[in-house]
């Protein structure tokens, strides 16, 4: 998994309202704590697993999904299941499910409410995933939010953009690069990008 990702600053996607939400989270949190609902060490541990995730995974679902056109076909049929075959834990919930981009349909994910992501596979979201103007523009533009990461997509083909929710995330399966055939599975996972299993930005060239 290439660690080069997408945290270059430009004018249209920046940093949002972030301090306010993380207070409601700790408000939130200790509510919980005060009523049972939760303990200390549990929440501890739910955040040490979550830290301790990477897009590293992500990438080695991708470079398997690459490899393997029938790995592939279950990635896409159940996305649990599929990590669970390479020793990947998916977390319980919430549903991941994984989108492929072809000649004829892109996908880019965003959470147009929050900053649902797919953790457990790729790790902590970036900071601009989680601002509002990627969260609006990428659903009213997405095309030019495409471009500022860029991404240049010709007319004939769709972009389709999937809104994460507490329910469900997405993993976006890009494009093997061209040159690319012959590569081990682990050459593969390291042009992977985080940005490009979001499907804002294309894997490294091979």
């Amino acid at each position: 998994m290439n660690d080069h990702d997408h945290e270059h600053p430009h004018a249209a996607i920046t940093n949002g309202d972030e301090p306010a939400a993380a207070a409601r989270a700790r408000a939130l949190e200790e509510l919980l704590l005060e009523k049972g609902v939760i303990r200390r060490e549990d929440v501890r541990a739910g955040i040490d697993w979550l830290v301790s995730r990477s897009p590293a995974d992500g990438a080695r679902l991708v470079a398997r999904a690459w490899a393997d056109p029938e790995f592939k076909a279950r990635l896409l049929a159940d996305a649990r299941a599929a990590a669970l075959e390479l020793g990947l834990d998916p977390g319980p919930s919430p549903v991941v499910v994984a989108v492929e981009n072809t000649d004829a349909v892109h996908h880019m994910v965003v959470c147009t409410l929050c900053s649902c992501y797919p953790r457990a596979l790729l790790g902590p979201p970036p900071n601009w995933y989680k601002s509002l103007p990627y969260r609006s523009r990428a659903v009213s533009d997405p095309r030019g939010v495409l471009t500022e990461f860029g991404v240049e997509l010709g007319d004939d083909v769709e972009v389709r953009v999937l809104d994460s929710t507490a329910d469900i995330r997405y993993l976006v399966i890009p494009r093997r690069p061209a040159g690319s055939e012959g590569m081990s599975e682990a050459e593969l996972a390291s042009l992977v990008t985080r940005d490009s299993m979001i499907g804002v930005s294309a894997p490294q060239s091979a």
